[in-house]
């Protein structure tokens, strides 16, 4: 598992998702308990993210929707400090990427699916249980399931598979555990590249399933309330 510690996170309009819930691996070097304080802080829904080309627009638009800064935030912030710091211990393949109060778990698609499959292989399967004790051990987060794909083919069959895979980690996550309330999906089919999808490294980087882990109300309401805002 690779490690890049100079991750840039900066600013921009973003509008996409901000009311999706109810409203190998990378660690940033800024961690999510500074970032809390000071990215939700900032007002609107416009607020967003650029993460260094890792995430798409419905990832970012999530995380930045999710955040609530302020001291809340930096409490928000600290547990997912730590609970990105174990997935990216346990989960095999993932990319982990902390932002604000929230993390994004990567896998590109080939290690989670055969080609133009979306029939999760075994050892996707331990993957993604690994990652459910982890987000068990935090009853508080809420989880958005993305699937992606590259521009070959048509649009209805991106649709549906990018669909379909991000249903099959879903279905997999509640059979070992996870509450089906707090997991939900959205496939995106290839209207949210992070890579050119001229050339084949482009389009397997764009193959992929985005994990996204905020903070649910009840876990903002008990922070605001620790931190007495």
């Amino acid at each position: 598992m690779k490690m890049n510690r100079k991750l840039a996170v900066f600013g921009l309009t973003v509008a996409t998702s901000a009311m999706l819930f109810g409203s190998c691996s990378t660690i940033q070097n800024t961690n999510n308990t500074t970032k809390g304080g000071v990215i939700g802080g900032v007002a609107g829904g416009a607020l967003g993210a650029l993460i260094g080309g890792k995430a798409g627009n419905t990832a970012i638009g999530t995380l930045a929707g999710a955040a609530i800064g302020g001291a809340a935030g930096v409490l928000i912030g600290k547990k997912m400090d730590k609970q990105a710091a174990e997935i990216s211990k346990t989960v095999e393949g993932a990319e982990v990427t902390q932002s604000a109060e929230g993390i994004v778990v990567k896998f590109d698609s080939g290690i989670l699916f055969d080609f133009n499959k979306s029939d999760l292989k075994t050892t996707a399967k331990d993957n993604i249980a690994n990652l459910v004790t982890t987000l068990n051990k935090e009853q508080g987060t809420e989880i958005l399931v993305i699937g992606h794909t590259d521009n070959v083919g048509t649009l209805a069959a991106n649709d549906k598979v990018s669909l379909d895979r991000a249903n099959a980690v879903r279905a997999f996550a509640v059979s070992k555990g996870l509450a089906s309330s707090r997991i939900k999906t959205e496939g995106r089919n290839f209207s949210e590249p992070i890579a050119s999808n001229d050339t084949e490294a482009g389009r397997a980087q764009n193959r992929r399933v985005e994990i996204v882990i905020v903070a649910g109300d009840q876990m903002k309401k008990e922070a605001k309330q620790q931190a007495g805002q």
